[in-house]
């Protein structure tokens, strides 16, 4: 809000009444403070749109088998990426409703509308959980029953995990990595593709890579006060993280380049040039060793401001994802 006062000169020019300078001479000094969020806006935040890039995965399943240059999976694909959208933020809002005491004990997630107060715990459960349910019913109408199992079953276990799950240590390691998981097999779903072992093998173990990551993370950058905001790091200590990280980061470039090489039948089949598949281990290993390095520092915690910030990350990510399309669609 912004208010203007008028300040009138004290003392007049000679010759000049009071009265007939203050046409003459007239100041205006401006006062105000930033307006509060509007609750939209709060709401806006608490959907947590930067993590969307997650959801990203849906496509990896169809573009993996080849089939995003017909125009009807392609469609299933970005509808599966909203819907995933969707049930993602309903959850949010539900954990940060369950979370907010924990919450207020971390240095950046004590800024979330719900820990600071900004939104309404019951009005974020409510939209939370309305979210969740549209989201299962458009999966349903998208693309059949499956799908929607798909997204009921992310739903259910983000539940579980915020109300008990998350106090396990590596059961709640594999509670998180499964939302990644599902968001890979969500794709298939949508698109009726069916996902080969290789391909279960190799986002299993790199969501499992990601989310110990991130723990590793938290365990450095909270310190003492770790315990306060995650009570399950208690549980863990530096060498289980780390070696969780090589046991996981391991079996994930293993997996991948099996399957990578493995593509002789592609194409005698297709007529595509698998090399170039192949080529697409040098940018996925060096991205793997990249963000070890990270966290291996304390940081890369986050793999969404990894995809955004980080540049190296993204040049890893776009060579492999030139090499790969050029490998199936070129």
């Amino acid at each position: 809000m912004v208010e203007l006062h008028r300040i009138d000169q004290t003392v007049a020019p000679p010759g000049q009444h009071a009265d007939e300078r203050a046409e003459d001479a007239v100041t205006f000094t401006i006062t105000g403070s930033t307006p509060a969020p509007s609750t939209l806006g709060n709401l806006t935040r608490a959907l947590r749109p930067r993590q969307w890039s997650k959801n990203l995965l849906v496509f990896v399943a169809p573009a993996a088998a080849g089939v995003l240059d017909r125009r009807l999976d392609v469609l299933h694909s970005l509808g599966a990426f909203a819907i995933f959208c969707v049930a993602a933020s309903g959850t949010y809002l539900v954990n940060d409703v369950l979370d907010a005491d924990s919450d207020r004990h971390h240095p950046d997630k004590r800024h979330r509308p719900v820990a600071a107060g900004a939104l309404s715990g019951i009005f974020a459960a409510t939209i939370g959980i309305s979210l969740m349910v549209i989201a299962i019913g458009a999966a349903c109408f998208l693309a059949g029953w499956v799908f929607a199992a798909v997204i009921g079953a992310y739903a259910a276990i983000s539940l579980a995990y915020s109300i008990w799950l998350k106090r396990v240590p590596v059961i709640e390691l594999a509670a998180v990595a499964s939302g990644f998981v599902l968001r890979a097999m969500a794709g298939g779903a949508a698109t009726h593709v069916p996902l080969s072992n290789w391909f279960l093998v190799v986002t299993s173990f790199g969501a499992l890579f990601v989310v110990t990551g991130k723990r590793a993370a938290e365990y450095t950058t909270l310190g003492d006060r770790r315990v306060e905001h995650r009570a399950v790091l208690a549980d863990y200590t530096p060498s289980f993280l780390q070696s969780t990280l090589t046991l996981t980061s391991s079996v994930m470039v293993t997996a991948y380049c099996l399957w990578a090489f493995d593509r002789t039948g592609l194409q005698s089949k297709a007529g595509h040039h698998f090399v170039w598949i192949q080529l697409t281990v040098v940018p996925m290993i060096l991205g793997v060793l990249y963000v070890l390095r990270l966290l291996d520092s304390g940081r890369g915690g986050a793999p969404e401001d990894l995809a955004l910030h980080d540049h190296f990350v993204q040049v890893f990510g776009v060579v492999w994802l030139v090499l790969f399309s050029i490998g199936l669609y070129g």
